[in-house]
């Protein structure tokens, strides 16, 4: 993958629509469709033609765009006036940690690969987001990313927190998050980009947007 600021936004935008899944889960009980499928479809898909073919086009990602916008935005504020979610910073910066420490560990690495290949080949019998292929990406999560630590705690609803099919989006959402944290990596993102090209990945996004509504 070429490392370039495109590439950059678009895994970093991918990261925060994980993340997004995740908190409306968490708050609602709920994840929107689209943006959930998009992110298992990273993890699943074998289409790696370009970046954004592992989330269905850049027109998928539309929702990490936006939050990458305003997550990134110099203010306290969102675009629309609301206080910028901490959490959602929080998450995402915990599986960036997460998927550095992933890259130190090349044996925990080649199981995540293994059990991810195994995962794929039950695509022969179920739909990418049958609850059998989220609770077996969950577990995934939970038996290789888990197990480096430290764990990323969740906060909402605890009433949609212990629903055990909210619990294991949620986990496949944060695989899915490491799958995008690695690709932002392999773009050239580090934390330096994150310090001093935050105003370039605004302006990418906000073109990225514009070309695919």
């Amino acid at each position: 993958m070429e490392a370039n600021t495109r590439n950059r936004t678009i895994a970093l935008a991918a990261l925060f629509q994980c993340v997004e899944g995740v908190l409306q889960l968490a708050t609602r009980g709920t994840v929107d469709n689209e943006l959930f499928q998009s992110c298992i479809n990273s993890v699943l898909t074998n289409d790696n033609s370009s970046i954004e073919a592992l989330y269905g086009g850049v027109s998928d990602l539309r929702t990490g765009l936006r939050v990458l916008m305003y997550q990134l935005g110099t203010g306290g504020l969102t675009e629309d006036g609301k206080p910028k979610n901490v959490e959602a910073t929080r998450y995402a910066v915990n599986l960036l940690y997460l998927e550095k420490k992933l890259a130190k560990d090349p044996e925990m690495f080649q199981k995540l690969m293994r059990n991810i290949e195994t995962a794929q080949q039950q695509l022969n019998f179920f739909e990418m987001t049958h609850p059998n292929m989220v609770a077996r990406l969950a577990d995934i999560y939970s038996n290789t990313i888990s197990q480096l630590g430290p764990r990323i705690m969740i906060k909402g609803d605890q009433a949609h927190l212990s629903n055990v099919d909210n619990a294991a989006k949620i986990r496949a959402l944060l695989l899915a998050g490491i799958r995008a944290a690695l690709l932002w990596r392999q773009a050239g993102g580090d934390r330096w980009k994150l310090i001093f090209s935050r105003s370039a990945m605004q302006k990418e996004a906000q073109q990225l947007l514009k070309a695919n509504y």
